[in-house]
């Protein structure tokens, strides 16, 4: 087997054929890159989409939402207002016969 020496001045050779090639293509490779950032930014998208949760997961979510509780007292002003005003009892009835119409 034959021996190569290996001195600086033929390593600074080659790293400076490897620049020249690289600054020819840099453009390219940029594009490359770019393209490929972009192509696993839509593939990790794509697969986010489709993922659904599991029942469980569902289930605690629907065990922490609070639902709203409206006192008594909130109540009866709201049908007191209702009551006293002839065109809101109106609307109400006719939206009430036929929610469609507008």
């Amino acid at each position: 087997m034959a021996t190569k020496k290996l001195n600086l001045t033929n390593i600074f050779k080659k790293i400076k054929s490897f620049e020249n090639i690289g600054m020819r293509h840099l453009s390219f490779m940029i594009v490359m890159l770019s393209l490929g950032v972009y192509s696993f930014i839509v593939f990790r998208i794509n697969s986010l989409i489709v993922a659904e949760p599991t029942d469980t997961q569902v289930s605690e979510k629907l065990q922490t939402v609070q639902r709203p509780k409206i006192d008594q007292a909130s109540i009866d002003k709201i049908n007191q207002l209702s009551d006293n005003s002839v065109e809101v009892k109106a609307i109400f009835k006719e939206a009430r016969q036929n929610p469609f119409q507008e």
